[in-house]
């Protein structure tokens, strides 16, 4: 095969756990001939890596060869762009928990006092004492209301003696017998 003629490809590394060999996936869109939706589509292809530089999530350029082993027929070329990855192991993340959980059952049980000592505070007592006051206040309210109204109901008798008074009366009477035989029928 010509060297101009070979192939060359743009990916990024899925799996890089083999001893000189790792996994590039390349995808693409391609139309459906149908339904002329476009289609995901994915190749794989196992790349012979010498050095063992190829890490996961790299972009890679690779370039078709002669077959090294069964399924091996392409070669790194180039890492394009390397993948940031943050250098946290295990270990470390486990002790951050666990620090914040020791915090947290701190302020827990700090809470917890602080509610017991609000518990043993006896101030409902005196709160009854005070809801008891003003039923005694609407109750004396209510009396005089009931005197009151039993004094307004006098003043027009009083106010009766007067001439105009008598004539509205007079006309009231006939209106008010009325509303009486009403009542009883």
């Amino acid at each position: 095969m010509a060297k101009e003629m070979r192939k060359v490809r743009t990916g990024a590394v899925v799996r890089a756990g083999m001893e000189q060999t790792a996994v590039v996936e390349m995808v693409w869109k391609q139309r459906h001939r149908l339904y002329r939706k476009p289609m995901r589509r994915v190749t794989r292809f196992y790349v012979h890596d010498p050095l063992n530089q190829c890490r996961v999530g790299d972009m890679v350029r690779i370039q078709e060869t002669r077959p090294i082993s069964k399924t091996k027929r392409w070669r790194l070329l180039e890492i394009l762009h390397r993948r940031q990855v943050a250098e946290v192991q295990p270990i470390e993340l486990e002790t951050d928990i666990d620090a914040a959980i020791a915090e947290a059952e701190a302020e827990v049980a700090a809470a917890a006092e602080a509610a017991a000592e609000v518990e043993t505070v006896e101030e409902p007592v005196t709160e009854v004492a005070a809801v008891e006051e003003p039923a005694a206040e609407i109750e004396s309210v209510a009396d005089a209301a009931d005197s009151a109204a039993e004094e307004t109901v006098a003043e027009p008798a009083a106010v009766a003696d007067t001439p105009a008074t008598a004539e509205v009366e007079a006309a009231a009477e006939p209106a008010v017998a009325e509303a009486g035989e009403e009542k009883d029928a």
